[in-house]
């Protein structure tokens, strides 16, 4: 599961990265402004830093280095000024450049933005982003058969800007079966189904043209639900993660449980660049083998420290272990939980509550609290401390401690908050909380639970969800136990 120690897990991996894709500067122009120019009903700004940083698939290759990756960018600049630059911010990045290629005669893709406080007040584009030319496409082909076979994972970044041409693509699909791993992420995904990839990323909007929907509002992460095998068709994907911007993303797998996360609320100022971000760590996630949902939650947490900072910026492997260990202050007493869900209830949100064990987290408890989640707007979940779990399950557990339970509940983006109770049930907590929703997993009958007359007195409901089999805490610890006393096992 996903833990502090799994952005440094990952980055000790040194997972070798490639990224094909269309590569660019970002510029940043940042002043204050306190009047209008005379020419016209324009702010005028007073530049005090002027900063720039890889752009595009350049900005996803660093965001991969930042994580520990070995990130080679495969990519076409021109003989420009802003070539020349784009390759100084990627080698102080720590990405590989070697592969990326020159056309002459090309302009280097950029864009710049005017920004006044914290509002973005312009954005000014330049360069070229019709197709390469049919002799650079040829060259980028042979540059790619000879850096994917090494690679863990190939990541495609597609935006329109001319650097996949027909060649590239062919050259892709011949070398589909000597990449363990490939996700695309582009404007426009039909050109890319010939090319199966493991999973593709596009954003709400870029999903609703793909079918030819329009999706707005709250009701995207439904609409995005109920179009997933339309949309795993289209795109010739096993999975599709269809990203909402401030709505968090949605997982599409191939077979198991729809899996959403929740985004930390940010400006759109400070979105730019999150979208590089999320897709870098889901390749890392991946490519080092967490399983999907939680490949997707480290996505998510990643994307959460950009959102945070002004600009095109990268997460560190510092930075997310820093944000995931915080998740351990996310745990609150009964006295901060009441307060905490007050606030809610006055700001009209609606409160799911739900309590277990919790010891060792697996996917039957990730999909359900994905579910219980999706049941209101607040989810509060309440973790038997240590004594209760040993009361329920037994001498030799819990095999996890109760702080580090919280911390690894806390750290999943459906959770909001997290306490720990020792009583045998949450009926005064529930008293006290009074939530709108009381939800379980699927193994019970409102009729087993202590806690259901308190939850209806109060005037809630007991919701039941869905049940996986053999997705339980015993079973998983019982498999353990077997395979380390298998012949052989050490």
């Amino acid at each position: 599961m996903l833990t502090p120690d799994t952005p440094d897990e990952l980055a000790r991996r040194r997972l070798r990265i490639a990224v094909v894709g269309d590569a660019m500067l970002d510029g940043w122009l940042c002043g204050d402004s306190n009047r209008l120019c005379r020419e016209a009903p324009a702010p005028v700004v007073e530049i005090t830093s002027a900063v720039e940083r890889p752009g595009g698939a350049a900005n996803t290759a660093a965001n991969l280095a930042a994580l520990g990756a070995e990130a080679v960018l495969i990519a076409v600049t021109g003989a420009d000024p802003d070539g020349a630059r784009l390759r100084r911010e990627l080698d102080a990045a720590g990405v590989r450049t070697e592969a990326m290629l020159v056309e002459h005669g090309r302009r280097t893709m950029a864009k710049r933005r005017i920004v006044a406080g914290a509002q973005l007040i312009a954005r000014f584009d330049e360069g070229d982003t019709g197709a390469v030319r049919p002799s650079t496409g040829r060259a980028l082909a042979g540059v790619l058969c000879e850096v994917v076979p090494r690679c863990d994972a190939v990541l495609v970044c597609d935006y329109g800007a001319g650097t996949l041409t027909d060649a590239v693509r062919a050259e892709l699909v011949r070398l589909r079966t000597s990449m363990p791993l490939l996700v695309a992420d582009a404007h426009d995904l039909r050109p890319w189904a010939a090319v199966r990839p493991d999973v593709v990323t596009p954003n709400a909007g870029e999903a609703a043209r793909l079918l030819g929907a329009t999706w707005t509002g709250d009701g995207r992460s439904v609409a995005v639900e109920n179009r997933a095998d339309d949309l795993r068709a289209a795109t010739g994907a096993d999975a599709v993660v269809v990203t909402l911007d401030r709505d968090g993303a949605v997982l599409l797998p191939p077979d198991g449980p729809v899996h959403r996360t929740w985004a930390q609320p940010a400006p759109e100022s400070q979105a730019s660049g999150a979208g590089d971000t999320f897709v870098a760590a889901l390749t890392t996630a991946l490519a080092g083998g967490l399983p999907a949902p939680v490949a997707v939650e480290f996505a998510q947490a990643a994307a959460d420290v950009v959102v945070g900072r002004p600009g095109t910026s990268v997460c560190t492997t510092a930075q997310l272990t820093e944000r995931l260990g915080g998740f351990r202050a996310a745990v609150l007493n009964h006295d901060e939980l009441a307060g905490a869900v007050s606030a809610h209830r006055a700001a009209g949100r609606r409160i799911v509550f739900t309590n277990g064990c919790f010891d060792v987290l697996h996917r039957g408890h990730v999909a359900y609290l994905n579910q219980a989640k999706r049941l209101g707007d607040v989810l509060v979940v309440a973790v038997n401390d240590d004594s209760g779990v040993r009361r329920l399950k037994g001498p030799g557990r819990p095999v996890n401690s109760a702080s580090d339970r919280a911390a690894v509940l806390a750290a999943l983006s459906c959770v909001d908050h997290v306490t720990t109770f020792g009583a045998d049930t949450t009926a005064g907590l529930i008293t006290r909380l009074r939530p709108e929703v009381y939800a379980k997993g699927g193994d019970y009958t409102p009729e087993m639970l202590p806690e259901t007359p308190t939850v209806r007195a109060c005037g809630g409901e007991v919701r039941i969800l869905d049940y996986l089999p053999d997705r339980s805490t015993t079973a998983v610890i019982n498999r353990i136990r077997a395979e380390a006393g298998a012949p052989g096992r050490r």
